[in-house]
């Protein structure tokens, strides 16, 4: 629990409350990312329209939001827009999912603030309609006191452009500086390395997410088993968990259920990891041995020919 943040679980319902005994605060990640996917497919169950599906998606968002709060959970996104929906969906879906946007934020600004949850967003959202930016400003500009869960909205979102943004404002600044100094960029480059100006530091300075933590917990509803261009480069080392479960019926008693099996995996981040000796360190082969054993193998043989 942050300092001078009151706890708030005893505000979670018995089933949450029963879920979350079994979790050690002090390991809550510090932000989980959620998939939402299956609004059509709980709609088409049911022979409703897909719109019926979105509106109880939206539903799902809130109370789940709200139990991440109780819990003080640091910083919660959901992937709720992509680039790909904008394109690729017909237009009256996506002016439905537009107006259904404004309309979650205009209702629940309330019970973000009384839950004190603050509001932001990831994505091109300079090319959503002025209406629904002046909304979503609004949102943000009414709950930026609050101090609890950040919920990040991901919408016209798409990694592979995120990580596209971040390269062209990386050389945009290398160009400005270098016409700064009365230089080309190449003589910029060559004076201060390539190396010193363009590595893993500077162009994830320039995400969309360069401010919040990489997400330590990534759940994707639906059972579907792809990370459809959701923050690829800010997954890099996050614990993956899919549910069958589609998005509408999730609520926060399985968002608990997500962290309680997060809780149980063991994150080496590409090292050894804790269970891990020193008896078995002082075990292990010699590299130079291992390279000796393998160098055949790595040894081209004679190329086959096709008769």
């Amino acid at each position: 629990m942050r300092a001078n943040s009151p706890s708030r679980v005893h505000e979670l319902s018995p089933e949450e409350q029963s879920v979350y005994r079994q979790l050690d605060p002090a390991k809550i990640p510090q932000h989980v990312a959620i998939i939402m996917d299956g609004n059509g497919r709980w709609a088409g169950k049911r022979m409703l329209k897909r719109f019926l599906g979105h509106q109880q998606g939206a539903e799902s968002v809130q109370f789940v939001v709200e139990t991440a709060s109780r819990i003080d959970l640091p910083w919660l996104t959901l992937y709720a827009f992509s680039l790909e929906n904008n394109l690729r969906r017909p237009k009256s879906e996506v002016s439905f999912l537009m107006k259904l946007l404004r309309n979650y934020l205009t209702g629940n600004v309330q019970r973000m603030n009384d839950n004190n949850v603050r509001m932001a967003y990831i994505g091109r959202t300079h090319e959503l309609p002025t209406e629904v930016q002046d909304t979503m400003q609004w949102a943000s500009e009414a709950t930026a006191k609050n101090t609890g869960t950040t919920l990040t909205l991901a919408l016209n979102y798409g990694s592979r452009s995120e990580i596209v943004d971040s390269t062209r404002a990386l050389l945009t600044s290398l160009i400005e500086e270098a016409h700064r100094r009365g230089c080309s960029l190449e003589d910029l480059l060559q004076v201060d390395g390539l190396e010193s100006r363009v590595d893993e530091h500077h162009l994830s300075g320039g995400l969309y997410t360069a401010h919040m933590p990489d997400p330590d917990l990534v759940i994707r509803t639906s059972g579907e088993q792809r990370i459809s261009n959701f923050l690829l480069w800010q997954i890099a080392y996050s614990e993956i968990f899919i549910t069958d479960r589609l998005w509408p019926d999730f609520r926060g008693l399985h968002l608990l259920e997500a962290i309680a099996n997060y809780q149980r995996r063991e994150r080496r981040f590409g090292g050894l990891g804790d269970a891990f000796t020193d008896e078995d360190l002082s075990n292990l082969e010699p590299a130079e041995e291992v390279a000796a054993e393998i160098k055949d193998h790595l040894t081209a043989g004679p190329v086959l020919t096709r008769p």
